[in-house]
């Protein structure tokens, strides 16, 4: 199983300059952030990871599934816009996108899931 999925996720959307500078600094976080309050900000986790593609008994492949959640106290547009063309040009393919609005926080909440299938050799 290919374990360093969440580093990898992350190092890529904070390679992407124009999604950083939309968020106001580096708040893309694993799980939880920090500072429940700070918006906007990104929040990601590992949905699956499952073997995939066997020979000689073992698999060689894994499966992924990553939900990237985007909050803001406005438009969740541009950062997600920022979010699918980064991982899409990281070999993700996006399987779901939602729009919410958290009536308790007053803040909007826009769910991605993508997928990706990666060798062990990558």
């Amino acid at each position: 199983m290919i374990t360093d999925v969440k580093t990898r996720v992350r190092n890529a959307l904070l390679s992407n300059e124009t999604l950083v500078s939309l968020l106001g600094g580096k708040h893309i976080y694993q799980l939880v952030a920090p500072e429940a309050h700070r918006y906007p900000r990104i929040e990601f986790f590992e949905v699956t990871n499952l073997d995939r593609y066997f020979a000689d008994d073992r698999a060689y492949a894994s499966e992924v599934i990553i939900q990237i959640d985007v909050w803001s106290k406005e438009s969740t547009s541009s950062i997600s816009g920022e979010v699918d063309r980064t991982m899409k040009e990281h070999g993700w393919g996006r399987t779901l996108a939602t729009d919410q609005y958290e009536k308790d926080v007053q803040v909007y909440h826009k769910s991605l899931r993508y997928r990706t299938v990666l060798l062990e050799t990558e």
